[in-house]
C-alpha cells in the first residue's frame, strides 16, 4: 500500500489509538507483546546460526540470511493480517488498532516522565534506577545532569525510532512495512553491536536499520525543531544545531533528533558516556550550552515531544485530505 487517503486515515487513527490506549501491561503480560515475539525469533536464529566455531565470513553470511528471513516472515505476516482484516466490517479501524501496537508514542512519554518523577520522589538515587530501564549506560556513573541528559536523549532518539519511523513505513507500505521496520529495528537493538560476537553476524541488521531510518530521523529533527517554541526555544536555533552537530554523532541517524532536541532546549546532549563494558568518548551536541541539564529540562523535553507528536499527526491528517 503506497500512500493513499485510506492508508493515511489508518495512520492517523493508529496514532490516536496509541495516544489513548498505549501498551496495557495487563494484556501483554498474558499474551506476549508482538515485538517480544519478534525478539524471540531473533534470539533463536542467533543461537542457532551465530556459532563460535564458524569463521567471521560464515557468520556474516549467516547474518545476511537470518535478517533476510526475518524481514520476509514479517512482510508475509503483515500482508496476511492486513488482507484478512480489511475484508471485515470496520476493517480499517481494526487495522489501525493493530498498527498502534507497534507505535511507542504513549509508552515513551511514560518511561521518560518516570525519570522526572523519580527525581521528585527519590532524588538522584531513585532517578538512576529508573533511567537504567531506558538506557544502557552505567547509572552509577551518572550525576544529576548525566541522568537528565540520558532521559532527554532517549526521548529524542526513540521519538525517531519508536514513533516517526514506524509511522512513516506504515504510511508508505501499510502494515507489512510497519512490521518489517519493527523487525529490523529490534534486530539492530539485539544483534547490531560492534562486539566480537556480533560484528559480523549483526552487520546486516545494523546497516539495514541505518538505511530504513535515514528519512525518518531527518523528519523527526524537523518535527522537533518545529515544536521548539513550546519548550522556550526557537526553530532557527534548533535547525542551526542540527546542521552543525548532527553529523558529529557516531550514528548516521541518532544525531538528527538529538541535536534538534539539544538546540530547542538550549542544553548540551551526548558527550562522553560510560557503559558497563566500555567508555564512549563522543563530542557534545550543542556544546556551547553552558547550563547543565536539570530535571525541569526533562519536563520541557516531554512538552516538546508531545507537541512534535501533535504536529506529526496533524501533518498526516492534512495529507489524507488532499491525497
Amino acid at each position: 500500500m503506497l500512500i493513499s487517503g485510506s492508508g493515511l486515515f489508518i495512520v492517523v487513527a493508529a496514532l490516536g489509538f496509541d495516544a489513548l490506549i498505549g501498551d496495557p501491561d495487563w494484556l501483554w503480560r498474558r499474551l506476549g507483546h508482538p515485538v517480544a515475539l519478534i525478539g524471540a525469533l531473533i534470539g533463536v536464529l542467533d543461537r542457532r546460526l551465530n556459532r563460535e566455531d564458524r569463521s567471521q565470513q560464515q557468520r556474516k553470511l549467516a547474518g545476511i540470511a537470518s535478517t533476510a528471513a526475518m524481514v520476509a516472515v514479517s512482510v508475509s505476516v503483515g500482508v496476511l493480517v492486513q488482507t484478512t482484516v480489511q475484508q471485515l466490517p470496520m476493517g480499517n479501524i481494526m487495522l489501525a488498532l493493530i498498527a498502534s501496537i507497534f507505535i511507542a508514542q504513549r509508552s515513551l512519554y511514560q518511561h521518560v516522565a518516570g525519570v522526572r518523577s523519580a527525581f521528585a520522589e527519590g532524588g538522584l538515587a531513585g532517578a538512576r534506577k529508573v533511567v537504567a530501564r531506558i538506557v544502557g549506560r552505567d547509572p552509577e556513573q551518572l550525576d544529576e545532569a548525566g541522568v537528565c541528559r540520558a532521559a532527554i536523549e532517549s526521548c529524542a532518539e526513540n521519538f525517531s525510532d519508536g514513533v516517526v519511523a514506524p509511522v512513516f513505513w506504515l504510511a508508505l507500505l501499510g502494515l507489512p512495512g510497519l512490521i518489517a521496520y519493527k523487525t529490523i529495528n529490534t534486530a539492530d537493538s539485539m544483534i547490531g553491536h560492534r562486539t566480537e560476537r556480533y560484528k559480523s553476524y549483526g552487520w546486516t541488521a545494523a546497516r539495514l536499520d541505518d538505511l530504513v531510518n535515514l528519512v525518518p530521523a531527518r523528519l523527526s529533527a524537523l518535527l522537533l525543531a518545529s515544536a521548539a517554541p513550546i519548550a522556550g526555544g526557537t526553530i532557527s536555533n534548533s535547525l542551526k544545531v542540527v546542521k552543525r552537530d548532527a553529523s558529529k554523532h557516531r550514528s548516521p541517524n541518532a544525531g538528527w533528533p538529538e541535536s534538534a532536541m539539544a538546540g530547542a532546549l538550549g542544553v548540551a546532549l551526548a558527550g562522553p558516556r560510560s557503559y558497563a563494558t566500555h567508555m564512549v568518548e563522543d563530542p557534545f551536541l550543542n556544546a556551547e550550552a553552558t547550563s547543565p541539564a536539570v530535571p525541569d529540562d526533562i519536563g520541557r523535553a516531554l512538552d516538546l515531544y508531545t507537541a512534535a507528536c501533535v504536529i506529526e499527526a496533524a501533518g498526516y491528517a492534512a495529507l489524507a485530505l488532499v491525497v
